[in-house]
Order: C-alpha cells, then sequence, then structure tokens
C-alpha cells in the first residue's frame, strides 16, 4: 500500500477547508491561503485538494452543473444546494447505505457508492424572493 506524504501544501489546504468549514469550491480555498502563502500555485492547491479527497481527508461533491465543492465533513451525507445563490448545505437525515442495492436494472454496472443533492431556495434567498 503507497504511503501518501503529508506535505506542507497538503496541510495548508487541508487547514483553510477546516477554517472555512462550509462547502468550499477550489477557488475559494486558493483565495484563503494566496492570503498567507502568496508564492502558492493555484494549480498545486487544486492539486492536494484532490489528493485529500481520493486519500478520503476531505469529501469531494460535484454537483450538476460540474461544480466541485469540497467538505470537511467525510462521513456519508447527503447535500442541498440553492438554485438561487448556490450556498450548500448538509441534510440532515439517515444515510441509505443500501440504496444502490434497491436498483432494478443496473446494465453490468457496478456501484461503489452514491451522492444525493437536492435542489431548492435557501431561507436567505427565499427571504429576499418575499420582499
Amino acid at each position: 500500500m503507497k504511503q501518501h506524504r503529508q506535505t506542507i501544501q497538503k496541510t495548508l489546504v487541508l487547514d483553510a477547508i477546516h477554517e472555512l468549514k462550509s462547502h468550499v469550491t477550489a477557488a475559494e480555498v486558493y483565495e484563503l491561503i494566496i492570503k498567507k502563502h502568496p508564492t502558492i500555485s493555484k494549480g498545486t492547491v487544486y492539486r492536494n485538494l484532490n489528493q485529500l479527497a481520493q486519500n478520503n481527508k476531505i469529501k469531494k461533491i460535484v454537483t450538476a452543473s460540474g461544480a466541485e465543492r469540497f467538505d470537511h465533513s467525510c462521513h456519508d451525507h447527503y447535500h442541498a444546494v440553492c438554485v438561487h445563490c448556490n450556498k450548500m448545505i448538509d441534510v440532515e437525515m439517515p444515510y441509505m447505505s443500501k440504496l444502490e442495492s434497491t436498483i432494478k436494472d443496473a446494465e453490468g454496472f457496478v456501484f461503489s457508492g452514491h451522492d444525493i443533492v437536492f435542489q431548492g431556495v435557501c431561507s436567505e434567498c427565499a427571504k429576499q424572493n418575499n420582499n
């Protein structure tokens, strides 16, 4: 089994994810890190985000629009995204670990897991639309 080094860059990226605590984009992580470490490249941040996600240190969420978000909370859970402002939140509901086994015809597809992202309007956008 390959050992994954914890480089300074990985530590910076992981610390930024934990500091931001929301479902952040790679650009948001980069913007936070660049303030304290102006020599770090965007490519380094993006590469380390993907490596941390592959190593299950953070969770990568791909939305319907194709945008990637990164979550500091790695346990299996679901999300909701606002169709107006793109805010993403955790959804409090039981994770359906056996959901894949309920699929009737997978055409030979072998499942390795699932992510569900609900769509709707967040409370802030709903308030603005009612005014």
